[in-house]
């Protein structure tokens, strides 16, 4: 084991740049993505080193960040005679913060005790650019020790790291936020194609929304995806919102909660998906609106 190292486990969008972030604040950080080229040339940009397997990562840090897309993806590393449970070391702290089920949490979690380490269900809200600033806000579900134990990686990350609960309730809660987020993407897309439609020019309507009641932060750093969206990235795409929300919904169920906008939201947004938008930015949801529902490219 590495002396302050941090493991991230996926080397996607946010992975990435939580890689970046670390290695700008001097942590030593290995890197593991199933795609080994993407580890590899994540670590050319920033500095760290790539490894072979989860179990590797995992045994050369004290500190493990998993950043992957679905459940099956975080199941996958976690299992296995070179998963992450086969090489967390004793007194490391695995901190989950891909958007999965609560039910996977508790499923991962007995493997990882088992090797006297922990786990922390610690899913972020925020972008790549807040990544980048260390603006993301973490909710966590664990031990409140062991997450004083990671507070210093956390911080590098985060303006806010928020003690939700036992295990599991930092998954709850981030399926929460994406359900208010899904409905809040929808309602701007459709005020924006709204505006746009009754003659207003777009860049001066989202002057107006962001300067209005409804500005949140997503609404300021998402501007420029909703207002020249054929030049967005794809900080979080259509697809694995319409994952979160089959995750939400699914939750919705479980513990009987009255929701009335999620199906509404959730069934636009496969819509969209299905409509082959679904690797674009959630904020292509306006050009979906604004090109598809009438048949009228714009």
């Amino acid at each position: 084991m590495v002396e302050n190292a941090v493991a991230v486990i996926g080397a996607g969008t946010m992975g990435s740049a939580m890689v970046g972030a670390l290695r700008r604040a001097n942590r030593p950080v290995f890197v593991y993505n199933r795609t080994r080229a993407r580890a590899l040339e994540v670590a050319a940009m920033t500095g760290a080193v790539a490894v072979n397997t989860p179990r590797e990562a995992a045994a050369r840090a004290d500190v493990v960040l998993v950043s992957l897309a679905n459940d099956e993806a975080v199941i996958a590393v976690h299992e296995g005679e070179d998963g992450l449970a086969a090489g967390v070391s004793e007194g490391a702290v695995l901190v989950e913060t891909s958007t999965v089920a609560p039910e996977t949490v508790r499923q991962l979690t007995p493997a990882i005790e088992a090797r006297s380490a922990a786990l922390l269900d610690a899913p972020v809200s925020g972008s790549v650019q807040l990544v980048e600033h260390g603006e993301l806000t973490v909710m966590v579900g664990g031990d409140p020790e062991v997450l004083d134990r990671v507070r210093p990686v956390l911080d590098i990350l985060a303006r806010r790291v928020i003690h939700v609960g036992e295990i599991e309730t930092g998954s709850v809660m981030k399926l929460a936020v994406n359900s208010a987020l899904g409905g809040l993407n929808s309602a701007l897309a459709e005020a924006l194609v709204l505006a746009e439609r009754a003659g207003i020019a777009r860049a001066t309507a989202y002057d107006v929304l962001e300067a209005s009641a409804i500005a949140a932060p997503f609404v300021h750093y998402k501007r420029d995806a909703f207002v020249r969206p054929e030049d967005a990235p794809v900080d979080f795409s259509l697809r694995l919102l319409a994952k979160d929300l089959d995750l939400a919904d699914a939750l919705a169920r479980r513990v009987q909660a009255p929701l009335e906008q999620l199906p509404l939201n959730r069934r636009l947004v496969h819509e969209a998906a299905d409509a082959g938008y679904s690797e674009r930015d959630l904020s292509a949801l306006a050009a979906y609106l604004r090109e598809s529902r009438d048949g009228q490219p714009s």
